[in-house]
């Protein structure tokens, strides 16, 4: 992949790359940002081992997720949605995102669940993408997103 594809690629894929990474940092604009970023730099790196068979927002996906995962930046688990709301301040949170309670409620879900949410429902990917983005089974990824579903109606109360 050259150099201008990659970047064309980057700037089509930009904003969807920093909304799955926003998400999965439960609403944090700073460590999205810096797992945008990192992202993007393992991505150029690897950018001449990319096979074109896949779509390129799969692949990048892969990274974030996996660059996520490493990092370990994930926001703290909480156990209910009021401790979720201790936490919110205007220096970890994107106060305009219309839907602040669904990043408060995602804080409660162990990562390999909110990535799967995310990735389901926010994202459009099927479960055979999903599997593919985070290296586990299909089946995994039904449990992580029935459980997901489950606690996430609990606590949204839906």
């Amino acid at each position: 992949m050259t150099r201008e594809v990659f970047i064309t690629q980057v700037e089509r894929e930009q904003d969807a790359l920093r909304g799955f990474l926003l998400t999965l940092c439960c609403g944090d604009k700073s460590n999205a940002d810096d797992l945008a970023q990192d992202t993007l730099v393992k991505a150029y790196i690897s950018s001449a081992g990319y096979q074109e068979k896949g779509r390129f927002r799969s692949w990048l996906f892969k990274i974030a997720y996996n660059t996520f995962l490493n990092h370990r930046v994930s926001c703290r688990t909480m156990e209910t949605l009021n401790d979720a709301r201790t936490l919110v301040s205007p220096k970890t949170a994107d106060e305009g995102f219309e839907h602040q309670d669904l990043y408060l409620a995602l804080r409660t879900l162990p990562p390999k669940e909110r990535s799967a949410i995310t990735l389901y429902y926010l994202n459009g990917y099927d479960i055979k993408e999903i599997a593919a983005i985070t290296e586990t089974s299909e089946d995994a990824v039904k449990k992580q997103l029935s459980r997901g579903r489950d606690k996430l109606k609990e606590i949204l109360k839906l």
